[in-house]
């Protein structure tokens, strides 16, 4: 069985090998063969690498050329051409294609001649070469000639090379030869993109196009160092990343507007107002940018757009570009506008410790804040914990507090993002320094990093009237000689006294199990009970109060006690607030039931001292066995004010009949 299907198999193969070499291969053969014969030019269109185009036209004329593989536009300026249109071209010779032909010896049998098919003086001509000859070895042109159109004017008289012959062609052909000088050109200048560039400098000169003070021959340059930039002349600092690649961007995207026909009296390449040069991997791009192409209106407003003489280096063609005026202005203060606001290079996840000193007041004692091993088990993304760590009188060792982790977290975003309001100096004199406040700083910020060797040490200083502040990044050894005003209220948030970084708990959470058990508000004065409530296994009030909202916040506070700001000094019974010197108003006792055994409960009480609501947001409390005097957080001053006075709001008017 399996026999006779491999001998059937066997004999269909033969059958369709026979069909195949009998019939199809013919076919495909007579196919290829016919359209050989169909196409106008042979070999010598397979590989062309130049061309050019000849017509009475004016702008007609034009001539392309391969190098390697990029088409330059050689007549009527160098150029390069653009990549589309040249291969479209190049295209259409390669495959262009007759739809009928007759002999040029047999038109006089018609009575006709070349000139009948606009082929004796014909409107285009197309000399190609697909051979780069050698050395002293002159090139082999084909050339096709184009006549005049068909009557329906689909299609077009094309003369052969060796004149043999007329064809009738799709007018394709033609249409892509007269494309205008604008489509055959490539538009773009400056190719280098930010993603690749190595460096970007940017030289000015003199000129009627650049009258900022000072700018006339600063040449900038500014190299990638890793993901970020740096300037390496005129000084030596930081360079604003995105600033930088937006720069170069906006460069990318400068393109050629037109091609005067008669060139500038001085070439942009011989006193260029702006020399911009781009490297990148294995390429260096440069551009001369020259003076305006038109004198701007005498007292007019500023233009958005100016249009400069400009070349590109290695090319005699001049063109001009519309320029930006606010790249013209990033251009020409370069230093400035590329450069890197921010005053600290650091990452706040790095810093260890933070230290604040105030030179100005030697009499106060610094402070340093201080990050915390995290503690086992802890999760890699949680918070890290910090410390204050403070120089106590006398004899005694630092005393350490737990510091507020919110507060240096947003003293750490407040360092990192403090930025220039105005680059003041790079190299300052001994007399700047002391008008500017460095020689006894108003505040001494040192960051200390993990894996860095040397601190980061930030000196701020200012002028004589406290208007304006100034800063210098550093390091222990080395106060750094660049200057930068900054805002003049950064001070406030560089507190020196530990109680303004101290964590905001007043007392430890109570545990779970633990419940508020009773509260009481009593007027210190008139011994008048405000307000009281006791409170049930299950946690509710007996009976319900008026305000039960009030209440539950007023617990959700006492369960875990915060302030928002600690006062100066320990208890006393006056409190100095608002400008005087203020009594107790009211007292706060509450008690804390805890389990105990037997299914007891073990019961401790506990006071806080009140003034009056002292504004919208003010009002303080007094510990006294913790010996401390803190400002309320908001929700438990609006908790007491509704417990004590009512709610604020008197509900909607009633209207009295009359």
């Amino acid at each position: 069985m399996r026999t006779k299907v491999t001998l059937a198999l066997l004999f269909l193969n033969a059958v369709l090998f026979f069909f195949i070499f009998k019939f199809e291969r013919p076919s495909r053969l007579k196919q290829l063969a016919e359209e050989t014969q169909r196409r106008v030019l042979g070999p010598e269109a397979a590989d062309i690498r130049s061309l050019e185009i000849t017509g009475a036209a004016p702008g007609a004329a034009f001539a392309l050329e391969r190098r390697r593989d990029t088409w330059f536009l050689t007549q009527p300026h160098e150029w390069p051409a653009n990549l589309h249109a040249a291969k479209a071209i190049v295209h259409d010779l390669q495959l262009l294609e007759h739809e009928s032909a007759f002999a040029v010896a047999d038109l006089p049998k018609s009575g006709l001649s070349l000139a009948d098919y606009g082929l004796d003086k014909p409107r285009l001509s197309v000399a190609f070469s697909s051979v780069d000859p050698g050395p002293g070895t002159p090139r082999t042109t084909t050339t096709l000639r184009l006549g005049d159109v068909t009557k329906d004017g689909k299609r077009l008289y094309v003369l052969s090379p060796d004149g043999q012959r007329v064809h009738v062609v799709k007018r394709s052909l033609a249409d892509s030869l007269a494309a205008p000088l604008e489509q055959l050109r490539a538009d773009s200048l400056l190719n280098v993109r930010a993603f690749e560039a190595r460096s970007l400098s940017i030289q000015t000169t003199g000129g009627a196009s650049n009258q900022t003070p000072g700018s006339a021959g600063v040449r900038v340059r500014i190299r990638r160092d890793g993901t970020r930039w740096r300037f390496e002349t005129p000084l030596v600092a930081a360079a604003n990343r995105l600033a930088v690649e937006t720069t170069i961007g906006e460069l990318n995207a400068l393109r050629a507007k037109s091609f005067p026909a008669t060139p500038p009296a001085t070439l942009p390449s011989a006193a260029p107002v702006f020399r911009i040069s781009l490297e990148g991997n294995g390429v260096n791009e440069t551009l001369f940018v020259g003076e305006p192409a038109a004198a701007a209106a005498p007292g007019g407003k500023p233009a958005a757009m100016t249009e400069h003489f400009a070349q590109l280096e290695g090319r005699t063609a001049v063109f001009t570009i519309a320029l930006p005026a606010d790249l013209h202005r990033v251009l020409t203060t370069a230093q400035e506008t590329l450069r890197e606001k921010r005053v600290l290079d650091f990452e706040p996840a790095q810093v260890t410790a933070i230290a604040l000193a105030s030179p100005a007041q030697p009499r106060q004692p610094p402070i340093t804040l201080q990050r915390l091993e995290p503690a086992a088990g802890q999760a890699p993304d949680a918070p890290p914990s910090w410390q204050i760590v403070a120089r106590a009188d006398g004899t005694q060792g630092p005393q350490t507090v737990p510091a507020e982790r919110a507060l240096v977290a947003r003293l750490l975003d407040v360092l990192s993002v403090l930025s220039a309001e105005k680059f003041q100096s790079d190299n300052p004199t001994s007399a700047d320094l002391e008008e500017w406040g460095f020689n006894r700083p108003v505040r001494e910020v040192t960051l200390t990093l993990s894996g860095t060797a040397a601190p980061i040490v930030l000196r701020l200083g200012t002028d004589a009237n406290r208007t304006l502040m100034f800063a210098r990044p550093g390091t222990p050894g080395d106060p750094g000689t660049s200057v930068y005003q900054v805002r003049a209220d950064i001070e406030r948030d560089l507190d020196l006294s530990p109680l303004a970084w101290r964590d905001r708990a007043v007392a430890e959470p109570l545990p779970a199990a633990a419940r508020i058990a009773a509260v009481k508000l009593t007027e210190i004065e008139s011994k008048r009970t405000v307000f009281e409530a006791a409170f049930d296994a299950a946690g509710q009030p007996q009976p319900a109060p008026a305000n039960a909202a009030a209440l539950a916040t007023m617990v959700a506070a006492l369960r875990a006690p915060r302030a928002k700001e600690f006062a100066a000094g320990g208890f006393a019974d006056r409190i100095t607030a608002a400008g005087a010197e203020r009594p107790w108003h009211l007292l706060l006792d509450y008690s804390i039931a805890l389990p105990g055994a037997a299914g007891t409960e073990v019961t401790s009480q506990r006071t806080l001292h009140l003034t009056e609501r002292l504004g919208g947001g003010v009002q303080f409390a007094g510990d006294k066995d913790r010996d401390l005097v803190f400002a309320l957080e908001q929700p438990f001053i609006d908790a007491l004010w509704a417990l004590t006075y009512g709610p604020r709001d008197p509900g909607p008017r009633v209207e009295q009949k009359k």
